[in-house]
């Protein structure tokens, strides 16, 4: 497992979106999402018909960057990883509980067990700068 500084995890920890990359025949798909980092593990939701979700359930290696650029400092974390669907049980009732406290669009347009999963991203590899 991938460790982190204790200045990357609060990077990661003050932030709530990120880039994630996928792929589908040999065509790369990147896309916002909101996550959620925690014990070195990123989590994010989707909508089950989504080309992300598509891509991971056939390839479930990822990339995600959670950044900052401005014209007085650029900070990165950067993650190569491998993705798990999280679709019910306690594991997915725990995360949406977390996800409802943080996100206010999650509040607004809740969803139960079946109808969006989590993914939860173990990274392989990493890369920062400026953290």
């Amino acid at each position: 497992m991938v460790s982190f500084t204790r200045a990357e995890k609060e990077f990661l920890a003050k932030n709530e979106s990120c880039r994630l990359a996928t792929c589908h025949d040999n065509i790369p798909h990147v896309v916002p999402v909101s996550y959620i980092f925690e014990d070195g593990a990123f989590y994010f939701a989707t909508d089950l018909e989504t080309r992300k979700l598509a891509n991971i359930q056939k390839n479930g290696r990822v990339a995600l960057a959670v950044d900052v650029y401005s014209s007085v400092a650029n900070m990165a974390v950067c993650v190569q990883g491998t993705a798990k669907v999280i679709e019910r049980g306690p594991e997915f009732q725990r995360l949406y509980k977390i996800f409802h406290g943080k996100f206010e669009w999650v509040r607004r347009d809740p969803w139960k067990e079946g109808e969006a999963p989590f993914v939860h991203v173990t990274p392989t590899s990493k890369a920062s700068w400026g953290v």
